[in-house]
């Protein structure tokens, strides 16, 4: 079905046409999972059309955690088959951790890239370029015969995941009301704990019996799949696109004009803050563990597998609550408790239980964080400046992960892990104090005074 232009509005396959006499003249913008609130509506047909709305929403929400949970089990994966991909590629151990380093940079360069291309030709097209992209780089794995080859494929699938990780959160910002997107937020990141949960065991049965290619290879046909729920099912929804010319100097404009801007700046640092702390803890964790506990191998896949648990039934909930009750208290508490969390791991981990019970802790403190950051993130500007400013917090966070992770190697290396649980819990602690003093609380959709002209809705 089409609509034409004008009042009416396509949404979900439905065209919406408000009735003469409406309260503001004009159909208010209409996104999925919002309610029909037009009284000139039958009954019956306005619960038709909140059962149909309600519907396709829950399968664009599936068609969005599918295409998360493939992009981020191809990246988990990596960490722990590295050995077996040293094996059969002949590849030093120096030179191993290089193939997470193309991933992350290349990811990084094409979220920037992409952001205010999404602005322009609207989130859909973006997904389902991305997600073809990642399925033939994926795909290209089970091609690779030595490091160059592989270093080339993980800096192609990074490109991919750069187009992925800020328009499926610009997307949701975009589909959803600002009401309801901590709940949809919370249920789309839950991809990642999946991939947390059945990532990491999966790829290492099949990259045992198959070998390292194999699970690039079963995570191509996921992404596949996610494609095509994309393709049939995914409406681009109807918001603001940016009109004007896209240049190369306009989008660097753009962004300049973002960080100079204290709430966007604040949030952009947020984020930083958020994956700096997160690769000073996580980043040496596992080898503390074995060397200082005594920890085997599969101990502590079962660690992250139980953290992951976590993080699958907090995250949902978390942005539920956060719906309801306020982003900001909810960051808020859970940076403070995941500062405790970290501050006491040194002193608190004894046996294998009190690893799992407090890893399982701080994975709940960091979905708690997650989804209500991201819905807070998507109401500080307009529908056509969303994508740049979710391409920069992404492509910063990969920064923060990196510079994280380096940090992470120099401080245990010189004064143990403690001094990481140190410096985690402490710019954690600083993240809730520039949350709290320095991001306002939306109340609702961005409806603040933009610099730039608000371009007419496009089709």
């Amino acid at each position: 079905m089409r609509c034409s232009r004008g009042p009416g509005r396509l949404r979900a396959g439905v065209c919406h046409q408000p009735p003469r006499g409406t309260p503001d003249g004009q159909a208010r913008n209409q996104t999925l999972g919002a309610d029909v609130r037009w009284n000139a509506y039958p009954p019956i047909l306005a619960g038709r059309l909140l059962f149909a709305s309600r519907t396709h929403s829950y399968l664009t929400l599936f068609a969005l955690w599918l295409m998360v949970f493939a992009a981020s089990s191809q990246v988990i994966i990596i960490s722990p088959i590295l050995p077996r991909i040293g094996e059969a590629l002949a590849v030093r151990d120096a030179l191993l951790g290089l193939f997470m380093s193309a991933y992350a940079v290349t990811l990084c360069v094409f979220a920037l890239i992409t952001g205010p291309i999404s602005d322009k030709i609207g989130r859909r097209r973006i997904l389902l370029i991305g997600s073809a992209a990642m399925t033939g780089a994926l795909l290209l794995h089970g091609a690779a015969f030595d490091f160059w080859s592989l270093f080339t494929v993980r800096a192609l699938a990074g490109a991919a995941g750069g187009m992925l990780s800020g328009a499926a959160v610009a997307y949701v910002g975009d589909a959803f009301p600002y009401e309801r997107r901590g709940w949809a937020n919370g249920w789309v990141m839950s991809g990642i704990a999946f991939g947390q949960i059945l990532g990491i065991p999966l790829g290492i049965l099949l990259a045992d019996a198959l070998g390292f290619r194999a699970p690039f290879l079963a995570f191509a046909g996921v992404m596949a799949l996610a494609f095509l729920l994309i393709w049939f099912i995914v409406p681009q929804p109807d918001v603001q696109r940016d009109r004007q010319k896209l240049t190369i100097r306009r989008a660097v404009t753009n962004y300049v004009q973002l960080l100079q801007q204290p709430v966007t700046r604040a949030a952009v640092i947020a984020y930083f803050l958020m994956f700096f702390s997160i690769g000073l803890y996580v980043s040496y964790l596992p080898l503390w563990l074995e060397r200082d506990i005594g920890f085997k191998g599969e101990q502590i896949a079962l660690l992250f597998a139980v953290g992951g648990v976590a993080n699958v039934l907090t995250g949902p909930l978390a942005g539920r609550l956060s719906d309801e009750i306020g982003r900001k208290p909810l960051i808020v508490t859970s940076c403070l408790g995941l500062g405790v969390v970290m501050l006491g791991t040194t002193y608190l981990i004894t046996s294998l239980w009190s690893a799992y019970v407090l890893f399982a802790l701080a994975m709940i403190m960091v979905s708690m964080r997650i989804s209500p950051l991201q819905s807070l993130i998507t109401a500080l500007v307009p529908d056509h400046r969303r994508g740049i400013l979710m391409s920069l917090a992404v492509a910063i966070g990969q920064v923060g992960v990196g510079i994280g992770g380096g940090a992470a190697g120099v401080a245990f290396t010189k004064y143990g892990y403690a001094s990481n649980t140190l410096l985690a819990a402490a710019f954690i602690v600083a993240m809730a104090l520039l949350v709290q003093f320095r991001l306002p609380e939306p109340a609702g959709p961005y409806e603040a005074v933009d610099s730039t002209p608000r371009p007419e809705a496009v089709d």
